[in-house]
């Protein structure tokens, strides 16, 4: 197929409806959806989770589901309808001028097959080259997609990566046919914020360097602000809303785009009483390490001398990269890693629980959900059958749930009302500190605020402590009071939100903040990013590798400081040993020789 015909839309969805079982009946998943995509644009596409955004994408591939049926309408590529094509020419488009990234790549990657044999399979299917031209294609793939030493990752597997370079994987293998539209479906909801802003990056070089159309499916609408120049609003499977980015999340018309806008709360600080509910002193965690069948295990640190204390009534919030170590953290809180020293004190009575990212799988699927409720009970030694009865029954109420739902299994809820579920599984062991380990970041935007007020208002009415750990600093400033910023298993910075957020002191923090996508007023954000941009030039002029990857190893035997690899402001001196932690006044510290010189310290 060549070029869209001048005024040809690249993509032109007409009314389409889409089928799913429901019963014996059918119900429509995507109600006469209808929207254009040109040549060069990228459209975003917002709405919770099951209002058919996946499902638009799913049918413009041909991959439906079996049990899905196309009730009505056409999706016309460069005029010609899709639906209306034989089965083998349609495959030849979809991969080739169309292609999509799936939201997961460790379930979308296959596990047994090398990389580059991965890249290699879209070429196979729609291109005739072979050998050395076949090999140099998926360079020049990996290679787009910012992948570092694309000739050794050819030769690894899913499992050995990590989930931004995954991704990214995911996003060569798109690329490499050479498309016209990109489909990206949630990409960036399961990364840290540092992952989600090299992913955005990514897809606006490739957009501008080849002109590729890319249709971005998301329900974070700060990422789509960020990305797209038009979105579309679609709730129940209809489009309620669609024009340029700014003028609808900015000025929505639609009920509903106007609670999606609105969607994150914000804490109401409790008066602190100053007694400590938690306190851990000089924490050092290890693993074990399994060398070779004849060789001695060795130690693994993950984290280093952490001290911390958290005061009843206080939710303070642990944030940091993914593989920092906030939940080997928390585990160890709970007690269920033993290798470690210095001191963990929890208050005795207080019952420490945890909240886990996935609810599906820390819930038993065997179970009702009363029987998953009452456990805790019987745990605390309640043995009438009646009073467990009447405090599950008045759980669910508390969490926002019939107590009908006490008969119901997992299987039968929605994501939000499973991480209800586990809530309230923690409260009902009468815990006075729940740990809550990013406990939204796999929900959409609008269960996100549900399952965050559910969690203050629960916090108000029983005075809880709370640890909130999250990779989403936007959430994290508005609900926690202090914050403690993680790297490499040691805290690098410490103090309350306002002063951290105002003020960072650690250049690590200050990447967090500048990789937070859609923050604060347009001026503010484009000041934060070409201050990154300066940051990364400075040190690339000094030969430093550009802040990216998060895996950046440090030399055998070095004792400096952890960050001092992808630091653009790193000196000398950061190489003398680990910095104490520098007191900036008003319980803000931080663990940085440069800004302990730049505050005159």
């Amino acid at each position: 197929m060549g070029k869209a015909r001048e005024n040809e839309a690249l993509l032109d969805i007409r009314r389409l409806s889409i089928g799913l079982p429901k019963g014996n009946k059918s119900f429509a998943a995507v109600c006469g959806m209808q929207f254009q995509i040109q040549e060069g644009e990228i459209l975003g596409v917002v709405g919770e989770s099951g209002s058919g955004k996946s499902m638009i994408a799913l049918a413009i591939m041909g991959l439906l589901p079996k049990e899905a049926r196309i009730l009505n309408g056409e999706i016309c590529f460069r005029g010609e309808d899709l639906l209306e094509m034989k089965a083998e020419a349609r495959r030849k488009l979809t991969g080739s001028e169309i292609a999509m990234v799936f939201q997961e790549p460790m379930t979308s990657l296959n596990p047994v097959m090398r990389i580059g044999k991965q890249v290699e399979e879209s070429l196979r299917l729609h291109t005739d080259l072979t050998g050395r031209e076949l090999h140099e294609k998926v360079i020049w793939a990996l290679t787009e997609a910012e992948l570092p030493d694309p000739e050794e990752l050819c030769k690894k597997y899913p499992h050995e990566l990590s989930g931004g370079m995954r991704q990214r994987v995911m996003l060569a293998q798109a690329l490499v046919c050479s498309p016209s539209l990109i489909i990206a479906d949630e990409p960036t909801t399961a990364l840290d914020v540092i992952l989600q802003a090299q992913i955005l990056k990514l897809l606006k070089r490739i957009h501008k360097e080849h002109n590729t159309s890319i249709l971005f499916i998301s329900h974070d609408l700060n990422v789509v602000r960020e990305l797209c120049s038009r979105v579309l609003v679609v709730y129940e499977g209809q489009l309620v809303e669609e024009g340029d980015v700014r003028q609808v999340l900015y000025e929505p018309r639609h009920a509903y785009t106007r609670r999606l806008v609105a969607s994150i709360p914000e804490a109401k600080p409790l008066e602190q009483s100053g007694r400590e509910i938690l306190r851990l002193e000089n924490l050092d965690v290890f693993y074990d390490i399994d060398s070779g069948l004849f060789r001695k295990k060795g130690k693994k640190h993950v984290i280093h001398d952490v001290s911390l204390t958290a005061c009843e009534g206080e939710i303070l919030g642990i944030v940091g990269e993914s593989g920092c170590g906030k939940s080997t953290l928390c585990k160890t809180i709970l007690g269920l890693h033993s290798q470690y020293s210095g001191s963990v004190w929890v208050e005795e009575g207080s019952r420490p629980q945890m909240v886990f990212q996935d609810p599906f799988s820390s819930l038993n699927p065997a179970r009702r959900i009363g029987w998953i409720l009452e456990e805790p009970l019987r745990l605390r030694g309640i043995r009438d059958k009646e009073t467990r009865k009447e405090m599950v029954d008045q759980m669910l109420l508390d969490i926002g749930l019939d107590p009908s739902f006490a008969g119901r299994r997992v299987r039968e809820l929605s994501g939000g009302q499973r991480q209800r579920i586990s809530i309230g599984a923690a409260l009902l062991m009468d815990s006075r500190l729940l740990i809550a380990d990013e406990p939204v970041s796999a929900l959409d935007v609008t269960v996100q605020s549900q399952i965050l007020n559910l969690l203050l208002a629960l916090h108000g009415k029983r005075r809880m402590t709370m640890l909130f750990i999250s990779h989403d600093l936007n959430i994290i400033r508005r609900i926690c009071r202090r914050v403690a910023v993680i790297y490499k298993g040691e805290i690098v910075e410490e103090g309350l939100s306002e002063d951290i957020y105002n003020a960072p002191a650690h250049p690590y923090t200050r990447l967090l903040l500048d990789a937070i996508v859609g923050s604060g007023p347009e001026r503010e954000r484009k000041e934060a990013r070409e201050r990154k941009e300066r940051e990364e030039e400075k040190a690339e002029e000094a030969g430093l590798k550009k802040p990216a990857d998060a895996g950046e190893r440090l030399p055998d035997g070095f004792s400096g400081c952890a960050f001092y690899p992808r630091c653009p402001r790193r000196s000398d001196a950061c190489k003398e040993g680990r910095a104490p932690l520098f007191d900036f006044g008003n319980g803000h510290v931080a663990r940085c020789v440069d800004a302990c010189r730049a505050a005159g310290m």
